[in-house]
């Protein structure tokens, strides 16, 4: 599975693409330089139970620690991974 980023001035995304396919998408927003809000993940139905969500949020997770940026997750999945993956709270 590919993830793609599309980031622009004040919101952007994370698709993940597999055989073509959009398998899901998170979108955020930018809350000053330094921040972002994850505020929706969705999954393609045909794409359950493949962790794509997750793929999804730790692709942020991976943006987030190379630009030295800290996330605010709204969205309630994104939260739960939070929620459920010690190590990469230091990152709220």
């Amino acid at each position: 599975m590919k993830i793609e980023q599309f980031n622009r001035e004040s919101k952007g995304f994370f698709k993940a693409i597999e055989e073509d396919r959009e398998a899901g998408r998170m979108t955020y927003s930018w809350a000053g330089e330094n921040r972002f809000i994850i505020d929706h993940t969705e999954v393609n139905p045909e794409f359950k139970g493949k962790n794509v969500g997750k793929q999804l949020v730790m692709a942020a997770v991976n943006f987030a620690r190379e630009n030295n940026l800290k996330i605010i997750p709204l969205c309630p999945y994104a939260k739960s991974v939070f929620d459920k993956t010690a190590e990469i709270r230091d990152l709220l």
